[in-house]
C-alpha cells in the first residue's frame, strides 16, 4: 500500500515560484531593448515566454501532478520512443530547423520546439522505470554485466543522436543524470567506475575531433585568449558579474546586454542577473537552487517505491546540474555549454520540461 500524505512540498513549490518571478523580472531587464528593436514591443520575449513556455507548462505540469505513478512508469518507454522519433525530425528537411550548424530545432506549422530538452525528462522516466525493475532481477553476477551492457546501449543511443545534432552539452548532461541514478540503484562500485572512465574517454574523442570544443577548453585555462575571439563570451560574462559588486547596479541597469554579451538572454543570463542584483542576488539564486537540491533529494528518499524514488533523485539531478553548469560556465570554473538556466533562462521547451518536472517531483512528494 503507497502511504499518500494529505499536502505536497510547499517549500519546495515556494522555491520554484521565486526562481520563475525571478526569471520573469531579469528577462524584462534584459530583452526589453532587443525586443523593441526587432519586433517595436519591449514586452515580446516576455510575452513569447509566457504562451509558450510558463502557461502550456503550467498545464502539463498539473496534469504530471495529477496523473498516477504507475501509468507514468508504463507509458516512459512509449514517451522515449516518440521522443527519440522528434530528436530524429531535426534532421528532415522542411520540418528540422537548424542555426549556426546547429540541427536542434523541430517546426510543425503553428509551434516550434527543441526536442533534446524534453528528451532530457522521458530519459529519466525510461531510465527509472528500467532501472526499477531491472534491479529486483539482479541476482548473479552475469545478470550485473547484463544490466552494464544493456545500460551503456540505452546511453550510446542518446549518445548518437545527440552527438549529430550536434548537442554535446545536453548530452552531458543526460550521462551525469544516467550515471548518478545507476549508482543510487545499487549497482556495483566498479560499474560506475567503469562507466565514468568511458564517459572522460568519449568526450576526450568528442573533443578531439571538433576544433570548436578544443577552443572551448583552450579559453577555460586561459580566459584572456583571444579576448576579441573565442575568449569574447566569457570575457564579457566575467566584466558584467565583476561589475555587479555586493550589491548590483539595479534592476534594468545592465550595462552588458546592449550587444556586449552574447546570448544574453538565454546561456548568459546569470551574468546579467550577476550584474544588476550583485553578489547578494547571485547568493540568494545559488541558495534557492541548493534548496530545490534539498528538498528533491529528501522526496526521492521519502518515497517508498524505486520507480518514483529514482525519477525523483534523477529529475533532482538533471535540474541542480544543469544550473551549476551554467552558473559555473559564467564564472569561470566550468568551460562555456549551451545549458539553459532552469527557470530563468529564455526558451520554451526548456521551461516546459522544467515545469513538467516540477509536478512529477510534488506529485512524489504527496506520496512519500
Amino acid at each position: 500500500m503507497v502511504k499518500v500524505s494529505s499536502q505536497s512540498d510547499y517549500i519546495f513549490l515556494f522555491v520554484v515560484v521565486v526562481l520563475i518571478v525571478f526569471g520573469g523580472l531579469i528577462l524584462i531587464s534584459v530583452s526589453s531593448s532587443i525586443s523593441q528593436e526587432k519586433f517595436g514591443s519591449s514586452f515580446y520575449y516576455l510575452n513569447h515566454q509566457i504562451l509558450y513556455g510558463f502557461l502550456p507548462g503550467l498545464i502539463l505540469a498539473f496534469f504530471a501532478f495529477k496523473i498516477k505513478l504507475v501509468i507514468l512508469k508504463k507509458w516512459a518507454p512509449i514517451l522515449l520512443l516518440i521522443n527519440l522519433a522528434f530528436l530524429g525530425m531535426v534532421f528532415l528537411p522542411m520540418v528540422g530547423v537548424s542555426f549556426k550548424g546547429a540541427a536542434r530545432w523541430v517546426d510543425l506549422g503553428p509551434i516550434s520546439f527543441q526536442p533534446s530538452e524534453f528528451f532530457k525528462l522521458s530519459f529519466i522516466l525510461y531510465l527509472s522505470s528500467w532501472l526499477a525493475s531491472r534491479t529486483k532481477k539482479i541476482k548473479t553476477k552475469t545478470e550485473f554485466w547484463q544490466t552494464l551492457f544493456a545500460f551503456l546501449v540505452v546511453i550510446g543511443i542518446a549518445a548518437i543522436f545527440l552527438i549529430f545534432q550536434p548537442d554535446i552539452s545536453t548530452l552531458l548532461v543526460i550521462i551525469l543524470v544516467a550515471t548518478l541514478m545507476y549508482f543510487l540503484a545499487r549497482t556495483p562500485f566498479w560499474h560506475s567506475i567503469l562507466i565514468t572512465l568511458i564517459i572522460i574517454f568519449g568526450f576526450l574523442f568528442l573533443i578531439k575531433i571538433a576544433p570548436y570544443r578544443f577552443n572551448r577548453i583552450l579559453v577555460f585555462l586561459n580566459p584572456e585568449l583571444d579576448p576579441m575571439g573565442i575568449g569574447y563570451q566569457i570575457k564579457q560574462a566575467l566584466i558584467a558579474i565583476g561589475s555587479g559588486g555586493i550589491f548590483g547596479s539595479g534592476l534594468g541597469l545592465s550595462l552588458q546586454k546592449f550587444g556586449f554579451l552574447p546570448h544574453s538572454i538565454s546561456d548568459s543570463i546569470f551574468a546579467i542577473f550577476a550584474e544588476e542584483t550583485g553578489f547578494i542576488g547571485s547568493f540568494i539564486l545559488v541558495l534557492l537552487y541548493l534548496i530545490f537540491f534539498w528538498r528533491g533529494l529528501k522526496i526521492g528518499k521519502q518515497s517508498p517505491e524505486k520507480f518514483s524514488k529514482f525519477c525523483a533523485f534523477g529529475i533532482t539531478f538533471w535540474i541542480t546540474l544543469q544550473a551549476f553548469v551554467n552558473i559555473g560556465s559564467m564564472i569561470g570554473i566550468l568551460p562555456l555549454t549551451g545549458i539553459p538556466l532552469p527557470f530563468i533562462s529564455y526558451g520554451g521547451s526548456a521551461l516546459i520540461s522544467e515545469l513538467i518536472g516540477v509536478g512529477i517531483l510534488l506529485n512524489i512528494s504527496k506520496r512519500g
